[in-house]
């Protein structure tokens, strides 16, 4: 029998894979699911001397795209924004940098540094 997982079962278990490879790669949690008025923040890590704000995207395949490719511009300014807040509220004075985490499928995720 196959079980059948909400959305956001599917991400946060997506998000789980995609923390532990992070971490595997040296990098360390400060917080996960990060909510304010202006959006959401997957993952706040920690890479040496940078504070970095991590999406991660899951797409069953690649027909309508792969994950990477479904971050807009929009939602790359929703993210900005939400940083932004994150680290006012926060009183964060480390560089930021953008990174995306995408899976898709059965893939090992496919970590883009530097994203936008």
């Amino acid at each position: 029998m196959k079980i059948k997982l909400t959305s956001s079962e599917k991400g946060a278990y997506y998000e789980e894979v995609a923390l532990q490879y992070l971490v595997e790669q040296g990098m360390a949690l400060k917080e996960r699911n990060y909510l304010c008025k202006l959006g959401e923040l997957d993952l706040i890590m920690f890479d040496k001397t940078f504070l970095v704000v991590v999406e991660v995207r899951y797409r069953k395949n690649s027909l309508y795209g792969g994950a990477l490719e479904s971050i807009t511009t929009a939602k790359q300014k929703k993210i900005i924004a939400a940083t932004q807040y994150y680290c006012q509220q926060s009183k964060i004075k480390l560089p930021i940098r953008f990174d995306v985490v995408g899976i898709t499928g059965n893939n090992s995720p496919e970590w883009v540094r530097n994203a936008f």
